[in-house]
């Protein structure tokens, strides 16, 4: 086949290349100049070009990639024999060499959609893609997403970690807040805050908990372990950058702790840890909470500021033919003021639907399925993104974007805003709301087709394409 022929003529042209080299190599021992192989330089008529055909290459059109490229129709490159940059009149082959795995994954960057123009930053990066931290006697790991994977990413960032049972995520505390969302398993959290209060609860897949920035608190796996995803309000946030009490003792003097602590003995820190612990494995939970609920003279958070928020047992906010929102923010949790997120499920072949955000950028995370976003950044510049369980996503505020299903299972991730609550403004909706009249002249769109605009958001749309 062309693609192989191709890398043998390469592999073949670069052992030329090294066998000449050592044939006008200077003999061992002698400093004198190779003679330069002029012949070699620029055009000589002794040179003949050696034609290949780059273009017989095995490879099947799927539905949808003749299509105009404007109706930029989802391209399903699985159990495709090389994918090819095509779409509709525009692309052409590859030949490779090329990682095809790729293009099975982001079909949507091979051969684009039509209506994707100029340039937009980068809005997606898989979490495999990330340096795995790992914890001590594996007890578990962590891997994070910041700027420097999505430079755009400036107001958030992600870390996706997990704990086995009974393994801790040392005391620590941060300068940025962090929201988190359990993924599976279970887990029991712990803080203090400025008022010497007190905060235990015990937590499952699909609840959430939030620290304010400089909170001390210590995660632990409870049993069959526990994965969370953490949401930071700092894109340039880094698990390096962490505050961990092992430290805190570390690079104190010993002398200095004794008088901190009351005057003990220099020898009470004999063993302390020379360093960050990060994560690693402890003592089991006991089975009791209560057990671990420390009290003292400033009592307990009081259960409006609460640091949980037990959304696995939330009902949706928005139920639709095509999916369900439901809706995390201030006014149900109000200590996370400013994290408004939500957690979207997206059947097969819907959309979240066109919208976009007045006041906050938009991180993602994708649990469950594939989608792909198009993004539209003003000044005629678009792009469309693919992504899959594992993936983050980034849309900078006022662009608009929508998720589109491009599966056979449902679509299920987050959607994370710095907002005092969750709001868009659906496209659909300020079209169906603004005069006819107005539309039409703008678009060139028919009273028939302006007509079927609503008047209220669908937030997920479940609706068939019609030739």
């Amino acid at each position: 086949m062309a693609p192989q022929t191709s890398t043998k003529a390469l592999v073949a042209l670069l052992a030329l290349a090294s066998f000449q080299q050592l044939a006008f190599a200077a003999p061992t021992g002698t400093t004198s100049a190779a003679p330069a192989a002029t012949g070699l330089l620029g055009y000589n008529p002794s040179n003949t070009v050696k034609n290949e055909d780059t273009d017989n290459i095995q490879y099947s059109l799927v539905p949808g990639q003749t299509d105009s490229a404007v109706i930029g129709a989802y391209l399903d490159f699985n159990n495709v024999e090389h994918p090819q940059p095509i779409r509709g009149t525009k692309g052409g082959t590859d030949p490779g060499p090329r990682t095809e795995e790729y293009d099975v994954l982001n079909p949507d960057k091979l051969a684009p959609p039509g209506t994707d123009h100029g340039g937009v930053d980068n809005a997606q990066w898989p979490m495999g893609l990330s340096h795995m931290k790992l914890g001590l006697g594996r007890a578990g790991w962590s891997r994070q997403q910041n700027v420097d994977n999505i430079p755009a990413a400036t107001e958030m960032a992600g870390v996706d970690m997990r704990l086995e049972e009974g393994a801790y995520r040392e005391l620590h505390w941060h300068k940025a807040a962090e929201w988190s969302l359990v993924l599976n398993g279970s887990v029991r959290v712990e803080a203090v805050n400025e008022e010497g209060q007190t905060f235990v609860d015990d937590l499952s897949a699909g609840d959430v908990w939030f620290f304010p920035a400089g909170v001390p608190h210590s995660l632990q796996g409870l049993k069959g372990g526990v994965e969370f995803l953490l949401v930071f309000d700092d894109g340039s946030f880094s698990e390096d950058n962490t505050f961990l009490a092992s430290e805190v003792f570390a690079h104190n003097p010993k002398e200095v702790l004794s008088k901190n602590f009351g005057g003990l003995p220099l020898s009470a820190w004999d063993n302390i840890p020379a360093g960050e612990l990060f994560i690693f494995p402890g003592t089991k939970a006991p089975t009791d909470i209560a057990a671990q609920n420390i009290v003292g003279s400033a009592g307990v958070l009081p259960i409006e500021q609460s640091y949980t928020y037990h959304a696995s047992l939330a009902s949706p906010n928005h139920v639709t033919d095509g999916g369900t929102v439901t809706v995390i923010d201030p006014l149900v949790f109000p200590i996370a003021s400013k994290f408004s997120a939500a957690i979207v499920t997206v059947k097969p072949g819907a959309i979240r639907e066109i919208h976009w955000h007045t006041t906050s950028d938009e991180w993602n995370f994708f649990i469950a399925g594939s989608a792909r976003i198009g993004i539209y950044a003003a000044q005629g510049n678009a792009r469309t993104f693919d992504y899959h369980a594992g993936d983050t996503g980034y849309i900078p505020k006022a662009m608009t974007h929508y998720v589109e299903n491009v599966g056979k299972d449902d679509v299920i991730f987050l959607e994370v805003l710095q907002a005092d609550h969750f709001s868009d403004i659906s496209v659909g909706q300020w079209l169906g709301l603004t005069p006819p009249q107005i539309v039409m002249d703008t678009l060139n769109l028919t009273n028939t087709t302006v007509s079927q605009f609503k008047k209220d958001k669908q937030y997920i749309v479940q609706g068939a394409v019609v030739a």
